[in-house]
């Protein structure tokens, strides 16, 4: 089919698979299997050396994750992906493949908290330093970087703090400097493409908005094909110099005559290979049956989240409310030029009596779940302070928009009417002292 004429909601459901032309099944086959029969020693050696591509082994690829991969990318416009065990993975491994002990990422300070442990202390164990910098002023990233600077990175829409990142102006600076980014595009599937804002390397946790029924933990690194790595070779040796993990290639070379594929083709054959982190064939079936239903319940999400947003600007326990679909300004034009459809599924809020508050808040709900995930079909709230950002430091929190009154809400697909009940209900509570 002509993809490039597909929408969204079509290319969900019928991007690189058709049926399976044994059996004529129209759903994905889940291949639960480990190894694959190789037609003879030259088939086998013509795979191990990459002169063609096949299946080897499900610890580098498998079936069921192809058609996954091949469908995310074509949703993004990319050239390929590869799929991992968990966002954490994929956060790593986008770093990894282009990064070794004495180089430097620049991140934003906007961040997930598991990604800033990960970027904080685990990267820095490796040798990998991450400076961190303040995104509302794009120029903080040129000015960060030096020759040891191997990638920027930020958050599509910054959970918990929701502020858009400037994809467009900090991309600009990276093609200036030849440093690509690489943009978190969890939060805001479907409604942002980051490839065309000019990112060059996409990051999912799979099991938020893709997956969307919290089955399944998974992620997904996405390549846009559009850097130019060989351009850069001295600033990427991992890409333009032989690498000892795979018998001397080098990737920018040994893939021309496949085309730009050097940066996902080494994630897969080098860093899933000998790290492992594979994910399993079940767990891509269902990711599978999420992504078949995404446009779908982004829309519903986003309707919900604009609702309830609105409700809570309006109660006298909340003093701020943190939508993207609020913003007014510079901010709110921003977050109109790079979402389409909707502002997302999340929703912070401050509660006028601070943590105490928030505890009240949480543990008041009655329909909604107190869970520590995003993107779920249900409606969920966390109490950032004390879980996914209790790790850092009082002052890291503070720089990732985290207050001890700030709550987190992921909106789900309910019918708004019941959540607003609950949450009303609940703030209510908060209150009644009052």
């Amino acid at each position: 089919m002509p993809k490039e004429r597909l929408r969204p909601e079509t290319l969900a459901l019928h991007a690189s698979y058709r049926r399976d032309e044994t059996t004529r099944s129209i759903a994905v086959p889940i291949y639960q299997t480990v190894a694959y029969q190789f037609d003879d020693v030259a088939h086998a050696a013509s795979l191990f050396s990459l002169e063609k591509f096949g299946n080897i082994y499900t610890r580098i690829m498998n079936p069921t994750s192809a058609v996954l991969e091949e469908r995310i990318t074509a949703l993004e416009g990319g050239v390929g992906a590869l799929a991992v065990s968990s966002g954490q993975a994929a956060s790593a491994f986008s770093i990894q493949n282009l990064a070794r002990s004495g180089d430097n990422i620049i991140s934003s300070t906007d961040l997930y908290g598991g990604t800033w442990n990960l970027f904080a202390n685990g990267l820095r164990d490796l040798g990998i330093e991450v400076r961190f910098v303040d995104p509302s002023t794009p120029e903080n990233f040129r000015t960060a970087s030096d020759d040891r600077t191997r990638a920027f990175y930020g958050e599509t829409l910054a959970n918990p703090k929701l502020y858009p990142f400037p994809i467009e102006a900090v991309s600009a600076i990276g093609d200036d400097l030849g440093i690509p980014l690489i943009m978190d595009n969890t939060a805001a599937p479907i409604l942002c493409r980051p490839f065309d804002l000019g990112a060059h390397i996409i990051v999912y946790s799979l099991t938020k908005y893709i997956g969307g029924h919290g089955t399944s933990i998974g992620g997904l690194l996405v390549d846009s094909g559009r850097f130019d790595w060989g351009k850069h070779g001295s600033r990427f040796p991992t890409l333009n110099s032989p690498d000892a993990n795979y018998h001397g290639t080098i990737f920018s070379e040994a893939v021309k005559p496949l085309g730009p594929i050097a940066y996902i083709l080494r994630a897969r054959v080098v860093l899933l290979r000998d790290f492992g982190s594979a994910l399993a064939p079940m767990n891509s079936f269902l990711l599978l049956q999420g992504l078949e239903t995404l446009p779908l319940r982004m829309s519903a999400i986003c309707r919900n989240a604009q609702v309830i947003a609105e409700f809570l600007c309006k109660h006298r326990a909340v003093s701020r409310v943190v939508y993207p679909g609020l913003f007014e300004g510079s901010e709110g034009e921003h977050a109109r030029a790079i979402l389409s459809g909707g502002f997302g599924g999340l929703i912070s809020f401050e509660l006028k009596d601070g943590i105490e508050a928030g505890k009240s808040f949480i543990d008041s709900l009655r329909l909604v779940y107190h869970a520590a995930n995003i993107g779920d079909a249900r409606t969920l709230a966390i109490h950032p302070a004390s879980t996914t950002q209790s790790q850092l430091s009082a002052e890291d929190r503070a720089t990732s928009g985290v207050t001890d009154g700030y709550v987190r809400l992921s909106v789900g697909i309910e019918h708004s009417d019941d959540l607003l009940a609950d949450i009303e209900q609940a703030l209510d509570a908060c209150c009644s002292g009052q």
